[in-house]
């Protein structure tokens, strides 16, 4: 944790430096962080790659989505909707549409039928997650670079490949966050001597 404390505040001090040294510093700190997460580099390409093929069915979808608001989250290979829709037939149009990309193991649907959350509710989210990572940082005993945090409404969502203490300790640190209305975990989950070994399969 301490060391992940160091890389976060390296983090920061990397916004205050420019050039070529900047960028050579911010891959170093990427590639460290990148060897804390247990999915494989190739798995971490496909689930970007899943975001912005997600982002582009979003964007064609503008006309029935105009009153809505649309998130798409992809962990492992999963992927997570979240948002509001104007009724279920644009939930479920938004789910079939994501499916046809490829690489997707499962979708979470947690699209609510409801008119969009205000930006004051964003970024009461925003401050959740943020809130969320810091105390993981501090007060638990699950690295927070393998927990993805997902707010949405006051609703956290986490996914991550954990094991079952790490899973107790994200979820205990979560409820006790200010604002959180519920947590649902959305966990795939490792054996403590799967983790020992390194043994992902």
């Amino acid at each position: 944790m301490r060391k992940f404390a160091g890389l976060l505040f390296l983090a920061v001090m990397l916004l205050q430096l420019s050039g070529c040294f900047a960028m050579m510093a911010a891959g170093a700190t990427a590639g460290v962080l990148v060897a804390h997460d247990r999915r494989t580099t190739g798995t971490i390409v496909e689930d970007q790659s899943i975001e912005l093929k997600a982002f582009r069915v979003l964007s064609d979808m503008k006309e029935i989505l105009e009153d809505s608001h649309i998130s798409v989250h992809s962990y492992n290979n999963n992927v997570l909707l979240t948002g509001q829709a104007t009724n279920e037939n644009v939930r479920l149009a938004v789910e079939e549409r994501i499916s046809d990309i490829s690489k997707i193991r499962r979708i979470y649907n947690e699209i609510t039928i409801a008119a969009p959350t205000s930006l004051m509710t964003r970024s009461s989210d925003t401050w959740i997650s943020t809130k969320l990572k810091s105390q993981m940082l501090v007060s638990s005993d699950v690295d927070p670079t393998r927990v993805h945090i997902t707010t949405e409404d006051g609703v956290v969502f986490l996914m991550g490949i954990v094991t079952p203490h790490e899973e107790e300790s994200a979820v205990e640190v979560a409820r006790h966050v200010r604002g959180v209305k519920k947590v649902v975990k959305m966990f795939e989950y490792l054996t403590e001597d799967e983790e020992i070994s390194g043994d992902l399969t």
